[in-house]
C-alpha cells in the first residue's frame, strides 16, 4: 500500500478516548488530519538529520528520544527541539507517561503543537496506534446488502429489494447465529482483509416488511449480533426463474470484486418452499469443510473412479 492515503479527520477528543492518551498541550485545531498508518520514532531528526523525514506520521517518543533530548546541553536542546516543531505533524505522543521537560513543552505551547501522553510502553503504543490508523485509514465502501455470522463465516447476503435477504436473516438470528449489519454493509480493507460492520445509525436494528423496524439486541439478547466480522463469501439471492440453469452439481465457480479482493460467490434461486437459511447453514459449514482441505465433488468423483 501506498505511504500517502485519502486524509481522514479525527476529533482530538475521540482520538485520545479510542487509544487512551492524555492531552498535555492543544494543537491549533480540535481535529487532527490522518494521512498515513505509519508512524515515526523523530531520534534521527533531534540529530539534525531531516532528509526523508515523512513529517504527515504520528511521532512518538519513547524512552531513548527523552533520554537523547535531555542529554543535550541547554541551547542545542532548545535548537533540536523547535527544529522539529517547525514541522506540520499530526501529534507527538510521549510513552511510558514519562513528563515532558521544560523546553519540549514551551516549544509545543509557542508552536501550537498537540502533544499527548501514553502510559503504555513504546513498542506497544507504536502497535496500538499502527493498527487503529490502519483500520481508520483502509479503503472502504457500503454495499446495499445484509452480513451475518454463520459458524464463525462472514456471509454476505446480496439481492434485490424484496427477494428476502432480511427475512433469511432473521431466521439465521432464530436458528442461533448472530446479524452483523441489514440493508447496509460498510467494508473496509483491513491488512488484505474485507472486514464488514454496520452504520452506526442503523446498528443492530432491522427492517422486516409487515412488522417495520425492529430491535435484534434488544429481542434476542447480546449473543445475536457483533459488531464486525471478516467476509468470507457472497451469496446471491435471485428469484427463481424456470428457464435458467442453476448449478445442481457444485463445479460452477463464481467470483464477486470488492476494494480489490476477490471473494467466492454462490447464486441461490428464491422460490416458496426454499428455506434459504438451512441453504445458508449448509453453504458455511461447506465452506469450512473445504478450508480444511475436504471437497465434497472430489470426494464423489473419486468414488465414481
Amino acid at each position: 500500500m501506498p505511504e500517502m492515503q485519502e486524509p481522514v479527520k479525527v476529533k482530538v477528543q475521540k482520538f485520545c478516548s479510542n487509544n487512551s492518551l492524555a492531552i498535555i498541550t492543544k494543537g491549533k485545531q480540535d481535529e487532527i488530519t490522518f494521512c498515513t498508518y505509519n508512524v515515526n520514532r523523530p531520534g534521527l531528526q533531534l540529530a539534525g538529520f531531516y532528509a526523508h523525514f515523512v513529517h504527515q506520521r504520528v511521532q512518538i517518543l519513547g524512552d531513548m528520544e527523552v533520554a537523547y533530548i535531555r542529554s543535550l546541553p541547554l541551547e542545542q536542546r532548545i535548537a533540536s527541539i523547535d527544529k522539529l516543531f517547525e514541522y506540520d505533524f499530526p501529534c507527538i505522543i510521549i510513552a511510558n507517561n514519562t513528563p515532558p521537560c521544560k523546553e519540549l513543552l514551551d516549544s509545543a505551547k509557542k508552536h501550537k503543537k498537540l502533544l499527548l501522553s501514553s502510559k503504555l510502553s513504546t513498542v506497544v503504543l507504536i502497535n496500538t496506534i499502527g493498527l487503529y490508523l490502519n483500520e481508520l485509514l483502509a479503503p472502504s465502501l457500503t454495499v446495499h446488502g445484509v452480513l451475518v455470522d454463520l459458524y464463525g463465516v462472514g456471509v454476505m447476503i446480496l439481492g434485490d429489494s424484496g427477494v428476502g435477504k432480511s427475512e433469511a436473516a432473521l431466521e439465521i438470528v432464530q436458528r442461533n447465529h448472530r446479524l452483523v449489519a441489514d440493508d447496509a454493509v460498510c467494508i473496509k480493507c483491513v491488512n488484505n482483509i474485507l472486514i464488514g460492520q454496520s452504520p452506526p445509525i442503523i446498528k443492530h436494528f432491522m427492517e422486516v416488511r409487515g412488522i417495520g423496524i425492529i430491535d435484534i439486541r434488544n429481542i434476542y439478547g447480546a449473543g445475536s449480533v457483533r459488531n464486525s466480522k471478516a467476509i468470507d463469501f457472497v451469496v446471491q439471492l435471485e428469484d427463481w426463474d424456470p428457464n435458467k440453469q442453476y448449478d445442481r452439481i457444485g463445479n460452477k465457480s463464481f467470483t464477486f470484486e470488492l476494494l480489490g479482493k476477490t471473494l467466492p460467490k454462490f447464486i441461490i434461486p428464491v422460490k416458496p418452499g426454499r428455506n434459504i437459511a438451512v441453504i445458508l447453514e449448509v453453504a458455511a459449514r461447506n465452506y469450512r469443510l473445504k478450508t480444511m482441505g475436504y471437497d465434497a465433488i472430489k470426494e464423489l468423483e473419486d468414488r465414481m473412479k
